[in-house]
């Protein structure tokens, strides 16, 4: 194994992305080693490069979402051993994000990857599943969920069968995992916005309803959920929180329904009978530790019998190199459908992106 890397990194709040040298570190105990193969990147990132929003010290490594193969064990690790190949969730600071090529990890919040899904596949999980798993099953509090009984707790697979749920931005990577988790759950109607290229992206994940935003606006939008739902719904879940987006939320809630969002409120939250919560998508911090064990536990089963899927995949080129443009891309807004993918391993890549 080397014991040089290339890394990612930001020195400073604003400051460009840029390529570095950094020593391969070696886990302690209760941690692995990851030789990343896959890393996908997220809007936090754009965040943390811009803002310096979860960054404890310069010079900071961005990333959150990986998978790859445990290169090596730390002391007292029986759950791993060399060679597996597993995904995981990034941890904020001490250089563990997952723009570079090895990183330390914490045991309990890793999983394996099942023998159906590549590593490109299975970086887009950690992070969009996540937020949308806390969301909807994570105790209630502010920054934790509306706390339904999850699809791998007992009782939980068809629990709120019968009952509709309204999922905005459907084709986003949280959208996509929360229509998932809704369908297991049992819920139907599922209810989501979407373009019409992504109907059917959206529909293939378990909506039973894609109203497309374009054609129809925000402030019409409730009427057509309430049509559909036979009237205010109980939950809803906004992967995209934007302040239009909230004001419909609001018009489509009941009284005493609850409102899972993945950006600040825009809302009257004071408005008493109903529940809004900002979830905190990472299972670190806000005591989602416990919560993340127990859904890594579940995941690797879920995914090999199908019933969550990964995002669609966009391979971006040029392995780290090519994270930077990017990021701008996906903080433009120009980003729909996909999940973009790097390879921290890939220095130069000659051909255009790739999907899968």
């Amino acid at each position: 194994m080397t014991s040089e890397q290339q890394v990612l990194w930001i020195t400073e709040a604003g400051g460009r992305f840029q390529i570095a040298h950094r020593e391969v570190p070696r886990p302690g105990p209760g941690f692995v080693l990851i030789k990343i193969e896959a890393c996908a990147l997220n809007p936090v990132d754009n965040w943390s490069q811009r803002t310096g929003i979860l960054v404890d010290k310069y010079p900071y490594i961005a990333g959150n979402d990986g998978s790859g193969i445990v290169e090596e064990v730390g002391e007292g690790v029986s759950e791993l051993k060399r060679g597996d190949r597993v995904f995981f969730q990034a941890a904020f600071g001490d250089h563990r994000g997952t723009f570079q090529q090895y990183v330390l990890v914490d045991v309990p919040l890793i999983a394996k990857i099942p023998d159906n899904l590549t590593f490109d596949q299975a970086s887009t999980i950690p992070l969009g599943f996540a937020t949308a798993a806390i969301g909807l099953y994570q105790k209630k509090r502010e920054r934790g969920g509306v706390e339904l009984v999850a699809p791998w707790a007992d009782g939980g697979r068809g629990k709120y069968a019968g009952q509709a749920i309204y999922i905005p931005g459907g084709a986003s990577s949280v959208g996509q995992y929360a229509i998932q988790l809704a369908k297991l759950s049992g819920f139907n109607p599922i209810i989501t916005t979407a373009s019409a290229k992504s109907e059917a992206y959206c529909r293939d994940a378990g909506a039973t309803h894609v109203i497309d935003y374009k054609t129809v606006p925000y402030t019409s939008i409730p009427a057509v959920v309430k049509e559909i739902a036979n009237g205010p719904v109980g939950i809803v879940y906004d992967a995209i929180s934007t302040p239009e987006s909230q004001r419909a939320d609001w018009e489509v809630l009941r009284p005493n329904g609850s409102l899972v969002l993945s950006l600040p409120s825009t809302v009257k939250a004071s408005k008493g009978d109903r529940w809004v919560v900002w979830t905190y998508g990472a299972v670190r911090g806000y005591d989602n530790e416990e919560f993340g064990r127990e859904m890594y536990g579940a995941l690797p089963g879920l995914l090999a019998d199908g019933s969550i899927k990964s995002n669609k995949v966009e391979l971006i080129e040029e392995g780290l190199k090519g994270i930077p443009a990017a990021l701008e891309r996906l903080g433009s807004g120009k980003v729909s459908g996909v999940k973009l993918v790097a390879r921290p391993g890939e220095l130069e890549r000659p051909e255009l992106c790739r999907y899968s």
